[in-house]
């Protein structure tokens, strides 16, 4: 199973929509994507995609089953939208550490253990979601603290969205300590699959802080601020945004969603994994065929 983080040190880099899109784009060549959003914010991946109707009541939700407290089912969870599976964000997870400790105090009070940082892989482990889905996407907020440690402990690589400016050079030299930080707090291998530039005018200085990144770079993209608004607005992704709502095809927008297709291929190729019907990128007419 492809399993990876969304995740930069720096707000406002286009993180949520690049786990939308890849989501998505991942889905149109027939795989089973589940995506586990945990940003406690209103802007999140639930809001982008309609799904977060049900956040301020008290239902079942994904805090609820990390802290051995569930409703029901893991699977009642799951919303299905375009193409992929996505368990929306509650608000419960504003307090998600709060909960995660007071479990934690009354396990070790019994004389159990409970760890913190391993409950969203244990939940997802016992729903047995890496034999029902071929790619796992989580997108945690972007600051330290249990949903990005959850997130990382559960999918063990990163996907690296980044501004191509000296705000966006240093979160990635941040990344890289925290990275090995990481690895050492959770006893874990972090590994990055990718960084992606957003937002990238082709000028010498963002060239040569591209040039400093030492991570693997499959795709760079343009300013699509138009674009990434549209799909907020409309609660849909990119490729669901250019189908449906848009009055014209622009060739650069269509050339967006061509890299997205071409960054989930290079995401899939780097475990090994096939796509069953991978489309010709940026293909709006591409059928889904699950797999």
């Amino acid at each position: 199973m492809l399993a990876y983080s969304t995740y930069s040190e720096a707000g406002g880099v286009g993180k949520t929509t690049i786990a939308a899109n890849l989501a998505v784009a991942h889905a149109r060549a027939g795989l089973k994507p589940l995506v586990v959003p945990l940003d406690p914010q209103d802007g999140d991946l639930s809001r982008l995609f309609g799904v977060d109707t049900h956040r301020t009541e008290p239902v079942d939700n994904l805090v609820r089953h990390m802290i051995r407290r569930p409703k029901g089912d893991f699977d009642d969870l799951i919303h299905r939208v375009e193409g992929l599976d996505i368990v929306p964000e509650h608000n419960m997870l504003s307090d998600l550490a709060e909960y995660l400790q007071r479990e934690k105090d009354q396990a070790e009070a019994m004389g159990e253990a409970f760890g913190i940082h391993a409950q969203l892989l244990r939940v997802l482990r016992e729903a047995g979601v890496p034999d029902k889905y071929d790619v796992l996407i989580c997108d945690p907020p972007a600051t330290e603290g249990p949903h990005l440690y959850n997130a990382i402990h559960a999918t063990r690589s990163l996907v690296i969205p980044i501004e191509p400016s000296a705000k966006g050079r240093a979160a990635v030299q941040g990344l890289e300590s925290l990275v090995a930080g990481l690895q050492d707090q959770l006893n874990v291998d972090v590994g990055v699959l990718a960084a992606i530039p957003i937002g990238f005018k082709d000028t010498r200085d963002q060239r040569t802080i591209l040039d400093e990144i030492q991570y693997s770079i499959p795709e760079i993209i343009g300013e699509r601020a138009s674009l990434m608004e549209g799909c907020w607005m409309r609660q849909c992704s990119a490729f669901r945004y250019i189908r449906e709502f848009r009055d014209r095809r622009r060739d650069y927008e269509l050339e967006t969603l061509a890299q997205f297709d071409r960054m989930a291929r290079y995401l899939e190729q780097s475990v090994g994994l096939d796509a069953p019907n991978p489309p010709e990128p940026g293909d709006l007419d591409h059928g889904v065929v699950s797999a």
